[in-house]
């Protein structure tokens, strides 16, 4: 499947179309009522560009998933010392987020983002060209601290846009977009490992983000006007960030949120030893196990979509959660009476099924308070998130045995913090 191609079977699966010609997404862009179909058309691929520049780090983390078992015996390292090359990687998304929203909140969102993809791309180039782990280690934490200013700006460019649902709702439809990036990433890292040995996924992760730049360049506009952007202050930063942590409400729904994405996490970073390694499946094939959790998603990103607007961000927030705590129940299940290895797909694919529906909807709540404050808030929220993922991924990747329980047990604990987060702080 093409990258295009992809986009363009998802987005005809469930009718998006219908949703980019809708009054409140149109009113976004358009300064008249007429809208022609041109316009629309322009809309609609911009929304494309927003997932492409949203996929770089989901691309950046799946397509070398299956490849990790081939690095560790080119290198010659223990397979917990390549799980630590994704660990530095979050590490420094997690910084990252910290240092590119306020930046992008005062100098705007559109010198950001191409400053981070054009670094992104270097680290492409240098992770290929890696003689050992520990500078692809380095290099790779160097790589998340750049691609972190995509996601924040991304975050932040569609709250500019959109008021709370519809914050929600568009954000959902870009996951989608960029959901192609995980569906396909494992499967082409997988046959690149095979054909082309796995310096081949680095090169291709540096092209698609040349890729990106050119996109930017020519079609994203800066959506934050000059006046009005507050200097950019260390002292003004951290009392920004003193005021969302003070909430008790903004840190439920953080952690909340960043629970649910350490639990995803956690499988990022065992899945592949544990599917290949432990229940034995092929190297080209964990990229079709791995692209069930990703059509599960696309699944649970369409409902969210199409019924937030009308029981609101809250209860969606709610039924992810809940759908997320069986899965975990079922995790343990499949483990104490070894239903084998669907016993570990089918609750990890409902598990990481609803992170669009956490994800989205947890951070509608958090910027809706904060709206002048959208880039702090965000990468606040992501840096919390990733910062979470990496330590429970790390502990996971120390705690490297013959066995699936140190990937379902920490799903199955993440599912229970992520829930009780919720429900003890931001609902309560």
């Amino acid at each position: 499947m093409s990258f295009w191609s992809g986009y363009q079977l998802a987005f005809e699966s469930i009718r998006v179309s219908h949703f980019f010609s809708t009054s409140s997404f149109t009113k976004a862009y358009m300064t008249t009522n007429a809208v022609n179909q041109q316009q629309q058309q322009l809309t609609f691929l911009l929304i494309l560009v927003l997932g492409a520049i949203a996929a770089l780090t989901p691309l950046a983390i799946d397509m070398y998933l299956p490849a990790m078992p081939d690095i560790a015996r080119d290198l010659s390292v223990t397979p917990g010392q390549v799980q630590q090359t994704l660990a530095a990687y979050t590490a420094g998304f997690a910084i990252g987020q910290l240092i590119h929203g306020p930046i992008s909140d005062s100098y705007g969102r559109r010198p950001v983002l191409i400053g981070g993809v054009a670094f992104f791309l270097v680290g492409g180039v240098v992770s290929a060209l890696a003689a050992d782990i520990e500078t692809l280690t380095y290099v790779r934490a160097a790589q998340g601290f750049f691609g972190a200013a995509a996601a924040v700006v991304i975050a932040a460019l569609v709250r500019d846009m959109f008021d709370r649902e519809e914050f929600a709702r568009t954000m959902s439809f870009i996951t989608l977009v960029m959901t192609v990036a995980p569906l396909a990433a494992p499967m082409i890292g997988g046959y690149l490992a095979v054909w082309f040995g796995w310096r081949s996924i680095f090169w291709v992760l540096a092209g698609f983000a040349a890729l990106v730049i050119v996109l930017v360049l020519s079609l994203i506009p800066e959506t934050l006007p000059g006046q009005g952007r507050p200097p950019l202050r260390l002292g003004s930063t951290l009392r920004n960030y003193m005021k969302i942590l003070r909430s008790r409400k903004s840190v439920g729904y953080i952690f909340a949120s960043g629970f649910s994405f350490a639990g995803m996490f956690s499988f990022l970073t065992a899945g592949a030893f544990v599917y290949i390694d432990y229940y034995g499946v092929s190297t080209q094939n964990f990229g079709y196990l791995f692209g069930l959790n990703v059509v599960c998603l696309i699944v649970m990103t369409s409902f969210n979509g199409k019924f937030v607007r009308k029981i609101g961000s809250e209860k969606m927030l709610q039924i992810g959660l809940t759908i997320q705590l069986l899965s975990g129940i079922a995790l343990i299940a499949g483990q104490a009476f070894e239903w084998g290895l669907w016993g570990t797909v089918i609750p990890v694919m409902f598990f990481v099924g609803t992170i669009s529906i956490v994800g989205s909807n947890s951070m509608a709540c958090v910027l809706s308070a904060y709206p002048e404050l959208a880039g702090t808030a965000s990468s606040l929220a992501g840096t919390l998130r990733f910062g979470t993922g990496t330590i429970v991924g790390g502990t996971v990747a120390v705690i490297h045995v013959n066995s699936a329980w140190p990937m379902t047990g920490a799903m199955a604990a993440c599912a229970f913090l992520s829930a009780l987060f919720y429900w003890g702080l931001a609902k309560k």
